[in-house]
């Protein structure tokens, strides 16, 4: 579960309802008493129902959920059935949509790639990286975990990642490298290579995760399988340009975790937020 912020919460509701709703004060309708449902147009994962709910309940209303995020839920079936006056729901309701559109669209395509790959490698797991739309790391995440894929990075604190940047930026990498495994004795110390040489030299080094930048799956399968008889406890990522075309593929080619950014950019799901009376 991703942790949401009540100041998160508060912002989303900020960016759409700043002072008031002249629509629904001018018709003379906030007092009318309504029900909103949620309903997917297609089937799917759902996700973002819990943001979603949290965002009714920040205004004092009571959400009734039906389903959590990572259920798979037909078409047409109610996800969420909140009940209150009008000017409340108006306030919320498309905040808490665009919310569980977003991040059930993310959470559609983690579960095709997952599938994709699990279906041949049933160990790999599928990692999300932190690159996703500025701002939306929560909804991102929370798709992602929905999805059955995990964290890459959640941001610079929670891992140790060495790209070419880092290693330019030195005249003695090797030993830059060695000092950082020795200051932080209790986390895994990954690097990012592009050539199998290199991947081999980290990892002979002491480097725990080799990751893999724009191997070929004939040149990753290859590099797999030299790695796993020199260092067999080493991590192998493979990363850059991996979606669901090629996941499969990769996945047999001996790898532990496809790490990708491709989940994160395409069409939101489509959820339909239902008004009646009463």
């Amino acid at each position: 579960m991703i942790r949401t912020s009540q100041a998160f919460i508060d912002s989303l509701l900020e960016s759409d309802w700043q002072l008031h709703d002249p629509t629904t004060e001018g018709m003379g309708i906030g007092d009318e008493p309504a029900l909103l449902t949620a309903l997917p147009k297609a089937d799917g994962v759902v996700a973002g129902v819990e943001i979603a709910a949290r965002l009714f309940g920040t205004v004092g209303l009571k959400p009734e959920r039906f389903t959590r995020d990572g259920d798979i839920v037909m078409m047409g079936t109610p996800i969420l059935r909140v009940a209150g006056r009008a000017e409340a729901l108006h306030a919320v309701y498309k905040e808490a949509q665009c919310v569980m559109e977003y991040a059930s669209g993310i959470a559609r395509r983690t579960r095709q790639i997952c599938d994709a790959a699990q279906a041949v490698n049933p160990k790999v797991q599928v990692a999300g990286t932190r690159k996703h739309f500025p701002g939306a790391k929560v909804i991102s995440l929370c798709g992602l975990m929905a999805g059955g894929g995990i964290v890459h990075r959640a941001g610079l604190s929670d891992s140790i990642l060495v790209f070419d940047q880092h290693r330019d930026l030195t005249d003695d990498p090797e030993t830059a490298v060695q000092r950082l495994i020795q200051m932080e004795p209790e986390r895994k110390i990954a690097v990012e290579v592009d050539s199998p040489e290199d991947g081999l030299k980290w990892a002979q080094m002491g480097v725990h995760i080799i990751q893999c930048e724009r191997f070929t799956p004939e040149v990753m399968k290859a590099f797999a399988l030299k790695l796993r008889e020199m260092a067999p406890g080493t991590i192998i990522n493979a990363a850059g340009g991996v979606n669901v075309d090629n996941a499969a593929v990769y996945a047999q080619a001996g790898v532990d975790v496809l790490v990708t950014s491709w989940l994160y950019f395409g069409k939101p799901a489509d959820i339909k937020m239902q008004f009646t009376r009463g």
